[in-house]
């Protein structure tokens, strides 16, 4: 038993040690996946965010607790919008209003993510 219970805080200790406090967690293929969905609608603005669209806001809220992975994402999004110069920036920022999800960033070219 008692070899057991060394075993878990030796995991335990590992797990602590691989991920240092202000290091994201969450990686840009994440992010990038989660938004994905959302290409067509910020491409042009018409209509309306898929569900799909939505849920992955909302996946990439959950995700994106702490400040650093929270800049992590926004620099993700920022780069991933930056490849596409036809983005429609006010569709863009419009996505988190429509899907009724509160994220502390909006999808944007142009934002400072380290703010």
């Amino acid at each position: 038993m008692k070899g057991v219970v060394i075993s878990v805080l030796v995991v335990v200790a590992m797990v602590q040690l691989m991920v240092r406090p202000g290091e994201a967690t969450i990686s840009c293929e994440e992010v990038i996946n989660l938004v994905r969905p959302c290409a067509s609608y910020i491409m042009t603005g018409i209509g309306s965010p898929t569900v799909a669209c939505c849920n992955g806001l909302d996946q990439l809220r959950k995700s994106a607790t702490t400040t650093a992975d929270k800049q992590q994402a926004c620099q993700c999004a920022k780069d991933a919008a930056a490849g596409f110069p036809m983005i429609n920036e006010q569709a863009a920022a419009s996505l988190p209003t429509i899907c009724k999800i509160h994220i502390d960033f909006p999808i944007s070219k142009n934002i400072n993510c380290q703010e």
